[in-house]
Formats: structure tokens, C-alpha cells, sequence
């Protein structure tokens, strides 16, 4: 993998209206994509996601900052980006009244060195649908249609934005393999999924945006690292419930709670604190039940994200449980 930066982009801003009714929608954001790499946005709903990512496939100008693809401004030198750039939009919009093979074919005479239509269907899995009309397609086939369109042209980068909502399993999973396929080949792939499970599975780093900024950035293992992990459970024995005595177990991120849902303990090293917690237990006699002790997860630190409206940095034991 290439060390350069393909994409730069450095203190952007988005704003919709103006005046009192303005809405900025993305808040200074700086990142980098480099060559050869899959980087994965994620957020919640209307963290700014798509908005950041119009900017930067240059199909909307930045209302601050700079964005820089291939070094260029892409949305003001748009002739020279989007020619090596290729994009799957939330939603396409086809004619319905075409094929599938038709419509790709309509695509495929705007691309300077398009992937044969066969080629690309069969690449999605589409080349045995080829002459079905589009409204006759499922939506989880509209969305591979997408996608076939989307890698014709042979692209540097590719952006995909939400790539699998709709599919099965299996066509989620062969997405990813596509998605791998075209990363073999030398392509760049910047993508926004809801699934998490997507992100670990495909991306070399990620971003999780909340409220039109940046609030974790790094590979899987460094954003997963930075969460505590966590055991829950429940006792009747007072000292397995008492905050201050279960303050002195090694390694806690934090200090204990304890409420009606039972006690909640967070730690930078697992074992230790439940080897800690047992061997007390074991020695008081005391029982544990609804013992639940888990790892720091990306799930974990998206949801710490996403409670930072709520005033909280971390999941509380009554959100987790739900």
C-alpha cells in the first residue's frame, strides 16, 4: 500500500441554507485515504456521512476547506477527476422501462474505457438477468446494477456509499469479494456502510463521524483498543455490590456502578479483572449470576460515539442490555 495520500481532506466544512435557517451539516473535517487502501465512514444518521462524501466525489462544492483527489480540487477540475473515479450512489434512479443489460449499456458509452457489459454484469452476478426490465428487478438486484455500474469504468477510486443495504448474506458477501477483487487490481475504495460487521471485515482504517465531525479515526484494532472492555452482573452478596470495595480490583476504566440492574464493571485488561472478581466471589462464597463479561468491540465504540449527545462517553448498562 501506497503511504501517499490519494485524497486530502483538510479542515471541510457544508453548510445547506443560510442565515438563521442554515444547517451546517460538516464541521472541519481533516482526513486522508491513501492509495491501495479500502477506508471505511461510518456514523450515525445524519452524522454528516453522505454530505462529506458528495464533497469529495466532487458532486457538490465545500462551503470551507480544501479537498484534494489525484491533488486536484474535484469538484472544480471535476473533467479531470471523475473520468478515473467510479460511484455508487444511495440511490440510482433507473429507467425502468430498460433492461438491465440495456442500461448498462447506456452507461457504458459515457465511460472512456469501460469493462465490457458482460464483463461487469457477471462481476455482480446480474449476467443472468441481463434481459429483465429494471422494474422487474429486486431491490437487492437494483442494488448490484449499481454496483456493476459503478466498477465498469475501471476506477482509481471507487466510492460506495451504503453498498449492500438490501442484500442477502450472500450477496453481501460476494460484494466484499468483488470489493477485495478491485483492491487486488490497484484500485482505492472509500465506502459508508451502517453494517459493522462490513467495516471489520473490509476496511485497512475507518472513521466514525458524529455530528459533522471526525470522533474516532484509526485501523479496527486502534479504535476497538481504545474501548474498555466490560463484565456485568448480579449478587446478593453486599461486598460484590459495594462501589468502593469493587474500586480495588486491578485495572478498572473508571469507577464501578451498581443499581437495580445489578453491578457493571469496565477494564483495560479483562482477565485480570475477572480473575480478580471470581477469586473474591470464590472466597466469600457469594454466587454471580446473569454473569456477562465481554470485549472491547467495534460495536462498543460506535455506541460511546453515539451516546456523546447524551452527554455520556460509553454505553450505560441499561442501553447495552437493550
Amino acid at each position: 500500500m501506497n503511504s501517499n495520500p490519494i485524497i486530502t481532506v483538510e479542515g471541510l466544512r457544508r453548510t445547506y441554507g443560510s442565515g438563521r435557517h442554515s444547517y451546517e451539516a460538516v464541521r472541519g473535517v481533516d482526513l486522508h485515504v491513501r492509495r491501495g487502501e479500502i477506508f471505511a465512514l461510518l456514523g450515525t444518521n445524519g452524522a454528516g456521512k453522505t454530505s462529506l462524501l458528495e464533497v469529495v466525489e466532487g458532486l457538490a462544492p465545500a462551503t470551507g476547506g480544501r479537498v484534494r483527489v489525484f491533488g486536484k480540487d474535484p469538484h472544480r477540475e471535476r473533467h479531470a477527476v471523475r473520468p478515473r473515479t467510479g460511484i455508487m450512489l444511495q440511490e440510482a434512479g433507473f429507467p425502468s422501462d430498460l433492461t438491465t443489460a440495456e442500461t448498462a449499456r447506456m452507461w457504458h458509452g459515457t465511460l472512456a474505457r469501460p469493462r465490457p457489459v458482460r464483463e461487469a454484469l457477471e462481476m455482480v452476478g446480474l449476467a443472468g438477468r441481463a434481459d429483465v426490465r429494471v422494474a422487474s428487478l429486486s431491490g437487492g438486484e437494483r442494488r448490484r446494477l449499481d454496483l456493476a455500474l459503478a466498477v465498469m469504468g475501471r476506477p482509481e477510486i471507487l466510492f460506495l456509499d451504503e453498498p449492500t443495504t438490501g442484500l442477502d448474506p450472500q450477496s453481501r458477501r460476494d460484494a466484499w469479494q468483488l470489493v477485495r477483487t478491485l483492491l487486488d487490481q490497484g484500485a482505492t475504495v472509500v465506502l459508508t456502510t451502517h453494517y459493522l460487521q462490513e467495516a471489520e471485515e473490509l476496511a485497512d482504517r475507518l472513521a466514525i463521524m458524529h455530528g459533522g465531525r471526525i470522533a474516532r479515526e484509526g485501523t479496527v484494532a486502534e479504535i476497538v483498543g481504545a474501548e474498555p472492555a466490560r463484565i456485568r452482573y448480579r449478587t446478593d452478596d453486599a461486598a460484590l455490590a459495594d462501589i468502593d470495595l469493587l474500586s480495588a480490583l486491578p485495572a478498572l476504566a473508571g469507577w464501578p456502578r451498581a443499581d437495580a440492574t445489578g453491578v457493571e464493571l469496565q477494564t483495560t485488561d479483562l482477565q485480570a479483572t475477572l480473575t480478580a472478581l471470581l477469586t473474591r466471589a470464590r472466597q466469600s462464597g457469594a454466587a454471580l449470576t446473569q454473569l456477562d463479561a465481554s470485549p472491547a468491540s467495534l460495536e462498543r465504540a460506535f455506541l460511546a460515539v453515539a451516546e456523546q449527545d447524551a452527554g455520556a462517553s460509553r454505553p450505560t448498562a441499561e442501553a447495552v442490555a437493550a
